[in-house]
């Protein structure tokens, strides 16, 4: 069985516990676009070898686990929040706003939820773990739903803003997408409340 279950399923038991709910987002550093935030309950019958840290995995392994994690878990829920409310209330308040939305479809079916980073949102019941996407799989799973539904966002937004290159950087800060913020300025999708030139 994949390390990162076993470490979930020894979590469970030690702290009396069923089931977990595991949050992350994608794309908080990001000069465009949405920040997007996903919650799993795993269920820990089925067993997902290939689960990782989304970072540490190639474009098709994250697609191929988008499709076992969507078709095999208890609940999910992906949330975006748009690049207006990020500008509007800003990226740390726009991340923990999506949080409480995803958090609050699918507690009904988790005990306690653990949430990648540092900061535990209001209202989100359970602990923040740092780099918590490299040791607990539900958080894992969450990074995996999160960035490939933020790579689908960002390639779909391409074809409209095709100046910026959305589809290779997928909206974060590359030489490329300065160079090209440079020529053209921002777009309706960039957010005005980074620091863009």
């Amino acid at each position: 069985m994949n390390p990162l279950l076993i470490n979930d399923l020894s979590f469970l038991a030690k702290h009396g516990l069923k089931h977990a709910v595991g949050l992350d987002e994608a794309g908080r550093g990001a000069l465009a676009g949405p920040v997007v935030i996903a919650a799993v309950v795993l269920d820990y019958k089925v067993d997902l070898p290939l689960l990782n840290d989304s970072k540490l995995l190639s474009a098709a392994r994250r697609e191929t686990l988008y499709m076992q994690i969507v078709a095999s878990a208890l609940a999910f829920r992906i949330v975006e929040i748009p690049e207006s409310v990020i500008d509007e209330i800003n990226i740390l308040q726009a991340t923990f706003r999506g949080f409480q939305k995803a958090y609050a479809a699918v507690k009904g079916l988790a005990d306690y939820a653990l949430v990648d980073g540092r900061d535990l949102p209001a209202g989100v019941s359970g602990m923040a773990v740092v780099k918590g996407d490299s040791c607990h799989a539900c958080i894992a799973a969450a990074s995996i739903l999160a960035k490939v539904h933020r790579d689908r966002v960002m390639e779909g937004l391409a074809p409209l803003y095709p100046e910026y290159g959305f589809a290779q950087h997928k909206g974060y800060g590359t030489k490329a997408h300065y160079s090209a913020l440079g020529v053209y300025g921002s777009s309706p999708v960039h957010r005005k409340s980074f620091r863009l030139f």
